[in-house]
Parts: structure tokens; sequence; C-alpha cells
């Protein structure tokens, strides 16, 4: 039976490791997707930087991608811009991408 615990123990410790990891991968790609829509909105450095913070925390309001999705398109509908949902769901694609090769190779 100690193999069968072992085993179990070593799988329940890999899926922490990768929950933490993916956590991390999200709020990483979450401050890039902020940074790229305060670039696209002309927003200052320190605006932009504030604006990635609003972002990772709107991700917090609910499980999954919607809630930052809501927040980018209203903010875009807003100051006028031309950006398609597509684009915006592309770039969450994209930047959790890079987030998570980012967080591999640190």
């Amino acid at each position: 039976m100690t193999q069968f615990d072992d085993r179990e123990k070593a799988f329940e410790a890999k899926f922490a490791h990768d929950s933490e990891l993916r956590f991390k991968a999200v709020v990483r790609r979450n401050k890039l997707l902020g940074l790229w829509a305060a670039g696209l909105m002309g927003l200052s450095a320190a605006e932009a930087d504030a604006y990635a913070k609003m972002i990772i925390e709107a991700d917090f309001a609910e499980a999954g991608d919607e809630d930052i999705f809501r927040k980018l398109r209203a903010d875009f509908d807003a100051k006028k811009l031309a950006v398609t949902d597509h684009q915006i769901r592309n770039e969450m694609h994209t930047l959790l991408e890079k987030a998570m090769h980012e967080i591999a190779a640190s």
C-alpha cells in the first residue's frame, strides 16, 4: 500500500505545482494584456502600469477569462477603438503562451 500512497502523493504534489504555475502564468498574461491594451489606448507609462494592475484585479471577479474579456471590450468601446473580439481573444491566447514560456524558463 505504501507504493500506492507514495504515488498518490506524487500526483497531488504535481497537480499543486502545475496549478501554481498556471496561476502565475495567468497573472503574468493579464499584466502583459493590460500593457498591450494600454498601448492601444495611448496611456502614459504610469497609467499603463495602473491599468495593468486593474486588469489583474479584474480577473478575480469570476472564474475563467470572460471577466477580463468584458473589461477590455468595454474599455476599448469607451475609447471608440476598433479592436475586434477576435483580436482581444487572440491576444489573450498569445500572451498566455508567452507567459507560460517565461514562467517555465525562470
